[in-house]
């Protein structure tokens, strides 16, 4: 039987950059944004505020764009402040690129392992799916997802009783599968 664990994002993750005020390299976004316009130019920006001296960075979103070049449900949930739509656009590369940011996600999702009890059973398959594009180690979360300790899962993993058609080492935030095999004893 296989079980199917999901990755789940709860919150919107820190932005890495540094701060122009203090020595702070984070940001935390609220999904606020501001919208600025300049004759029939628009710039839509998203706000964040320095987690250790609560300077506000502006993420570029839309730049200089002719306002009927927008497309009016972004602009719309822009202007509501919509926290999916930061979500959203925070996980596009090319915005995270364009802005020179990076996104750390810690204490920013959980492991949803669906109540799944098998402390029993000698081989667990499972299954790991990414509800958010969350880059995650997987030594990380099958520790987590089994009660181990990631000592004892790369062990695993070095005596082959831990494997997954997908290299386990480094950080993954696309779906997998693995199997666990447990002896007696």
């Amino acid at each position: 039987m296989r079980n199917d664990w999901i990755v789940k994002p709860v919150g919107l993750p820190l932005i890495r950059r540094r701060c122009q005020v203090c020595t702070s390299d984070t940001f935390r976004t609220t999904g606020k944004f501001r919208v600025n316009a300049n004759h029939k130019l628009l710039d839509i920006w998203l706000l964040a505020l320095c987690t250790q001296c609560g300077a506000t960075t502006k993420i570029t979103i839309v730049e200089r764009t002719n306002v009927r070049s927008i497309r009016p449900e972004l602009l719309d949930r822009a202007h509501e402040n919509d926290p999916t739509l930061a979500a959203e656009l925070l996980k596009d590369g090319v915005i995270r690129r364009r802005n020179h940011i990076a996104l750390d996600w810690n204490d920013a999702w959980r492991l949803d392992t669906g109540g799944s009890d098998h402390p029993d059973r000698e081989v667990i398959d499972v299954s790991v799916r990414f509800d958010a594009h969350i880059p995650v180690r997987p030594v990380r979360l099958i520790a987590e997802g089994c009660g181990l300790s990631r000592a004892e899962v790369e062990q695993l993993i070095m005596e082959g009783d831990l494997v997954s058609a997908v290299r386990l080492s480094g950080k993954r935030s696309s779906d997998f599968a693995f199997t666990l095999k447990r002896h007696a004893g």
